[in-house]
């Protein structure tokens, strides 16, 4: 049954017929991008014509991993410039990695790309890649990455795993970064302690936040700060899969605690912070797409408790949750393979 405030909305299916979908991201003309796990990123035309871009970096289709989050910058009508997060093969297995390219002007290739970033160590087991990009306000871009399924690492800052980074436009650590120019960390790494973010925004006020994985429990909602430590794995509002205790408990001196957490776990991925546009109660509140419950969680306020749940028969494993130009709420649906908008029913 839909939710009330399922009810007050009417739901469109823009792009239907998607394998596995991931991402999306709008361009200025009012086209689309579009990512699909096994490597597709799709063109949707201002007039709904729909083409596969050739000249993507090859991914790892493996698990969780593939071709993953699609970011368009504020300037992509100057440069044609996107960035891509994929799972890359490395010695060791794959790793997150993130690339730059430039559209051309048909939107049928990119050309000029470049893997810019990529994690210092690979592993197996196809888990955890995180891989949500978000361009700050200063033109530097922030990089979810998971733990990889290798839980120590996300406590070991001369990994890259289990963290966030923020890194330039040419993939090089940016400037101020918290742990810059530390023989014992890695320059690129802003937060650690992460299990899997895979969503990551801006609030109205230019603040990082992020979602992530808990295991059987414990999913978190994080404002993401400089140089914080947010615990994983030593502590944990959930518990292993098998029943068993996660690290020392719920808190540490010197571990931030979550603004939010889901107990039983959600699987939460994609975060929106709505401008309040076409909605105006819903400004400033957070929009978190559930995997596992199928409907997407509203959040708000400073306790920032969880005020509605949009859930209807197109909310099925929401992946990924963005505000459209005009402020219309757009998700996409793996399960259904559409991407959709919602607005207000008239």
């Amino acid at each position: 049954m839909a939710s009330d405030a399922a009810e007050a909305m009417t739901f469109e299916a823009v792009v239907t017929k998607l394998k596995t979908p991931w991402s999306f991201g709008f361009l200025p003309d009012g086209g689309l991008l579009i990512t699909e796990l096994g490597g597709k990123l799709i063109h949707i035309g201002p007039n709904g014509g729909r083409s596969t871009i050739a000249g993507v970096p090859k991914s790892q289709t493996k698990g969780q991993g593939g071709l993953l989050d699609v970011l368009v910058p504020r300037d992509f009508e100057q440069r044609r410039e996107i960035f891509l997060t994929f799972a890359k093969k490395q010695p060791n297995g794959e790793g997150t990695a993130v690339a730059r390219g430039q559209l051309n002007v048909d939107a049928k290739r990119l050309s000029n790309v470049k893997v810019i970033f990529e994690i210092s160590e690979g592993s197996s087991g196809g888990r955890h890649f995180g891989s949500r990009l978000v361009e700050a306000n200063d033109g530097t871009l922030f990089v979810s990455v998971g733990d990889r399924g290798d839980r120590p690492s996300a406590q070991d800052l001369d990994r890259h795993n289990g963290s966030i980074l923020r890194i330039t436009r040419s993939g090089d650590p940016a400037s101020g970064n918290p742990y810059l120019g530390r023989s014992d960390a890695r320059d690129e790494t802003w937060s650690f302690g992460h299990r899997n973010p895979q969503g990551m925004a801006l609030d109205l006020e230019g603040l990082l936040w992020a979602v992530e994985h808990g295991a059987k429990g414990g999913d978190e909602v994080n404002q993401i700060e400089k140089g914080a430590n947010y615990g994983w794995p030593v502590i944990s509002y959930g518990q292993h899969y098998s029943g068993g205790k996660i690290g020392e408990g719920t808190s540490k001196a010197g571990m931030k605690q979550p603004a939010h957490y889901w107990d039983p776990s959600i699987a939460p991925s994609g975060m929106m912070i709505y401008s309040g546009k076409l909605w105006p109660k819903w400004r400033g509140h957070m929009f978190v797409g559930s995997l596992k419950f199928d409907y997407i969680s509203v959040l708000c306020c400073s306790n920032l408790t969880e005020t509605d749940q949009i859930k209807s028969n197109e909310t099925k494993r929401v992946r990924d949750i963005r505000e459209g130009p005009e402020g219309g709420i757009w998700f996409l649906s793996e399960d259904r393979g559409t991407l959709y908008r919602m607005r207000p029913t008239p």
